[in-house]
């Protein structure tokens, strides 16, 4: 009896010993299981807001009726879109070591979820966060505009992830940011134009002050993800942590924080002015939402069919 219980003992201790190597991503077949590898920072940063948001939309859920208030609708694809593309980019850091087909469809995977969150973004400020007079002036193309460049934003990156790989030059930098910068610059017109013009009663609104905070967020997350500080200036001392890419992820997931309160704050105080703005629109703009999803979800299946016809033709 006492060799039987030891040995349980011994198995069940080296399965607890495992648990911290079943968390941490895969590593590439060159890296040893037993090193640290720089995508845990990553992985961590977006399953961690991941969890934040899903505990937010369980306490919202509780006093915001998605089902049956059209003008939550809106409000319920920003939480849906933000979790979405976090849980993305956390399976394409995890997994993408897995082999080279699965490298690109882990980040095809991960372009998708940005082009989604990028939709629902323009969503939330255009609905929600939009003055009238800024809204006279773009409402008959903004939500077209947005739908589109949220797709080509992920069809870009898909390109250039599958044209230029790791040594994208200008052309795939172009590809891949050029539809992103367009749509933010669109996507965010409300937010500033609300900063920009809001009277000195309206500056002290919590709401406001969670914008300006999304918007500093944003521009230093976009600072670190197109360039390479701090191991530019600490060569070598970077790769486990406090890469730029890490420092990224975390603005980036800042920025959904703040966003995702502002936006809030702007559907519980502002329904005398958005109900008025959008009428019974909601409907229409979800419609366009799945079209924009379905439109991204194809492209990627494509480029990852594409993919797999390359690795074919490479290993005959």
């Amino acid at each position: 009896m006492a060799a039987v219980v030891a040995e349980k003992l011994s198995r069940l201790f080296i399965s607890v010993r495992q648990v911290p190597q079943l968390l941490a991503p895969p590593v590439p077949t060159t890296v040893s299981s037993s090193e640290q590898h720089n995508e845990a920072i990553n992985v961590w940063t977006h399953l961690v807001a991941t969890l934040i948001l899903l505990l937010r939309f369980q306490q919202l859920s509780q006093r915001v009726d998605f089902g049956q208030d059209p003008h939550a609708q809106p409000l319920l694809i920003i939480i849906t879109a933000s979790i979405t593309y976090l849980t993305f980019s956390t399976l394409a850091h995890l997994l993408q070591a897995k082999s080279e087909f699965w490298h690109y469809s882990f980040f095809f995977m991960d372009y998708v979820g940005v082009a989604i969150y990028q939709y629902g973004s323009a969503l939330v400020h255009y609905y929600y966060a939009i003055e009238p007079s800024w809204h006279e002036k773009i409402q008959g193309f903004f939500m077209p505009t947005a739908a589109l460049l949220a797709w080509l934003s992920c069809a870009g990156s898909c390109y250039a992830k599958f044209r230029y790989h790791q040594s994208a030059g200008l052309l795939g930098r172009l590809c891949q940011e050029m539809p992103s910068g367009l749509a933010y610059l669109l996507d965010i017109s409300p937010v500033v134009h609300r900063i920009c013009t809001a009277s000195p009663a309206e500056r002290t609104d919590p709401a406001l002050l969670y914008h300006k905070c999304q918007v500093l967020f944003f521009l230093i997350g976009a600072f670190f993800f197109s360039h390479p500080y701090p191991e530019k200036l600490l060569p070598g001392k970077c790769y486990f942590f406090g890469q730029s890419h890490q420092i990224f992820h975390v603005f980036l997931v800042l920025c959904t924080l703040a966003q995702i309160e502002a936006v809030v704050l702007d559907y519980e105080s502002r329904r005398h002015i958005y109900s008025s703005l959008q009428g019974d629109l909601a409907h229409h703009f979800s419609a366009l939402c799945v079209f924009t999803v379905t439109c991204s979800v194809l492209t990627a299946a494509y480029m990852a069919r594409k993919v797999r016809d390359k690795l074919s033709f490479k290993e005959d």
